[in-house]
């Protein structure tokens, strides 16, 4: 209800401005002694556990990559009730990203299309805010990816070096081969260029045999397209896929920035996920888990995602349309279906 009121104040300010205000108020919460605690009993619900990847969740509801990009506030965000969160996208070296404005609400299609392009301060920053406590239950995910100069003939070394330093870190590692804000990243889901690159990822994750990784998907993809990159995961032994990334697509949009490039994520996202994740789902015959992602606005969608197959859910634009009342929502609505 707080968050309905102060919606119309938010929505009259940058979009960017306000994510970085709310992740450095987040920052704080998480860092004061008695405020996590304080937020967690407000936010806490009675929620099914899930078992995925080799690891424990205590609901099936997470944190979307691109909400903590740098790692700034995942201890502050933990306290909302996510049972997982992704941090990142990050890169091996500090990159300012694409050129402002770069985010847009679509209020009337309750979206957001972003061209961000990997902003962030780079690996040894976000390394550094992953060490210390970690909040009780809560499994900590990495989202990695190459740099902007990085050509992708040369990609893996990125990926590479991205795995061995956050190996230690994190709980699972997310492969993002698929946003359509760095140019030229969505061809590395081509079947030649993804097995050359998991097949780099499999050598070297023989350092690393304890730590799952993920690879996430964009909602773009032809039915071909998507079985060649489903095929070169399982064939390269990866432990999961996330479905899906943002889109290119801009069909039924009203708002006056759904010109803007970039990608589009909340509510138009929601049936073209789903129906990639249903088709995922098929095409790894249950041997790998699913983490479904994209238009997830309320516990019906989320419901809807597990239902095709999907293991866990991750919100983001939702957040921003719902506030962070969503995650209770949602943990809590799917706890009294079972």
């Amino acid at each position: 209800m707080f968050y309905r009121i102060l919606r119309p104040l938010l929505f009259r300010l940058d979009p960017e401005r306000v994510h970085h205000a709310t992740l450095q108020l987040l920052r704080l919460t998480g860092a004061a002694p008695a405020a996590p605690a304080i937020l967690a009993a407000a936010t806490r619900v009675q929620s099914r556990s899930v078992s995925a990847f080799g690891l424990a969740f205590k609901n099936p509801v997470g944190l979307a990559a691109g909400y903590d990009k740098d790692g700034l506030a995942w201890r502050g965000l933990a306290a909302l009730g996510f049972g997982h969160i992704e941090i990142g996208t990050v890169t091996p070296r500090p990159q300012t990203g694409n050129s402002k404005p770069r985010v847009f609400r679509l209020v009337e299609d309750e979206a957001v299309i972003n061209r961000l392009g990997f902003p962030g301060r780079g690996a040894e920053y976000v390394a550094g805010r992953l060490y210390g406590d970690r909040p009780k239950d809560l499994v900590l995910g990495v989202n990695i990816g190459k740099n902007k100069g990085t050509p992708n003939e040369t990609a893996a070394e990125d990926y590479l070096a991205l795995l061995a330093r956050f190996a230690p870190l994190a709980d699972y590692l997310a492969i993002n081969i698929s946003s359509p804000n760095t140019v030229g990243l969505r061809r590395l889901q081509a079947r030649d260029a993804l097995e050359g690159l998991l097949s780099e990822v499999r050598r070297a994750r023989s350092s690393h045999p304890q730590v799952p990784i993920l690879v996430k998907l964009a909602p773009d993809l032809s039915d071909g397209e998507l079985e060649d990159s489903v095929g070169a995961i399982m064939d390269a032994g990866m432990d999961g896929i996330i479905a899906t990334n943002t889109t290119v697509e801009r069909d039924g949009l009203r708002s006056v920035y759904r010109a803007e490039a970039g990608g589009l994520s909340g509510a138009p996202l929601t049936q073209i996920s789903l129906d990639i994740t249903r088709r995922i789902v098929q095409l790894a015959g249950g041997k790998v888990p699913v983490i479904g992602v994209g238009g997830i606005m309320s516990a019906a969608d989320a419901r809807e995602r597990l239902d095709a197959g999907a293991a866990l859910v991750q919100v983001y634009t939702g957040l921003v349309y719902e506030g962070p009342g969503l995650v209770k929502r949602i943990a809590g609505g799917l706890q009294r279906e079972f």
